[in-house]
């Protein structure tokens, strides 16, 4: 799959979604870093890319209706954040990758587990499901 990953990634989770066979590039490596989120995601759906972030803003399918995207991954590491459970999420990601589509969807991947946020087939209103 196509990703893009916001700023506040780094390194291990490029090489981490890399090594899965994903086409990884970044907001810093693409000028786009300091860039607003409309300005990024504008970007993802432009090169067909899903977004993987950090930031609560992009979780708001109001604000960025899912199914208008190549794909939004939202991290949510617990408040006592460190690199190995940022990774760790980024493997629940990768995992879950190899088993559904991201694609006009997002996701909120919390430790464990993924809530995935898509229209629902019959009346176009959001459904959540884990």
């Amino acid at each position: 799959m196509k990703l893009k990953l916001d700023e506040n990634l780094g390194r291990s989770a490029l090489d981490e979604l890399a090594n899965g066979g994903h086409d990884v590039a970044t907001v810093p490596g693409q000028s786009l870093a300091s860039a607003t989120d409309e300005e990024v995601i504008e970007a993802c759906r432009a090169e067909g890319r899903a977004l993987v972030t950090l930031d609560l803003d992009l979780a708001n399918p109001l604000r960025f209706p899912p199914e208008r995207y190549p794909g939004i991954a939202v991290l949510r590491p617990p408040p006592q954040i460190s690199s190995a459970l940022l990774l760790a999420l980024v493997r629940t990601l990768a995992g879950a990758l190899t088993k559904e589509t991201l694609t006009g969807r997002l996701w909120i991947v919390e430790a464990g587990r993924i809530r995935i946020h898509e229209p629902s087939e019959d009346s176009g209103d959001p459904v959540n499901r884990s």
